[in-house]
């Protein structure tokens, strides 16, 4: 079985396989967003046990039109607030979010393959 991902229009690959021996380069580092949809709030609630509403107070904030989910700041580096260091893993990995899910494949990225190999180990020339 692969672990190496192939996507139309992007000239690398992504070895899954990377993400364990990677420090969850793309949940940790320099702040970001990570946004959410209406429904991914929904699911991410409920799979945390939470209404909607006390989902969105304690791990949202809004960006400009949209919500995103909050980070934690350490000395060295700013994480989800989803991460977690212990495990190297995301305690709602099952629901996360269209962004999460579809990393390292993002348009940003097809110009930037440079700067996407410093971050994603798994990340390789077609």
């Amino acid at each position: 079985m692969s672990n190496i991902i192939k996507k139309d229009g992007y000239d690398y690959t992504f070895d899954a396989s990377a993400c364990s021996t990677c420090k969850a380069r793309c949940c940790t580092g320099e702040s970001g967003y990570i946004h959410v949809s209406a429904s991914e709030i929904e699911d991410i609630a409920g799979f945390l046990g939470l209404e909607s509403a006390e989902f969105m107070k304690n791990y949202l904030f809004k960006h400009e039109y949209r919500y995103s989910i909050k980070e934690r700041k350490f000395a060295d580096s700013y994480e989800c607030a989803f991460y977690e260091r212990e495990s190297n893993g995301c305690t709602i990995y099952e629901v996360r979010p269209q962004q999460c899910r579809t990393f390292p494949f993002w348009d940003y990225f097809k110009t930037r393959v440079d700067e996407l190999k410093l971050e994603c180990p798994g990340v390789v020339d077609v």
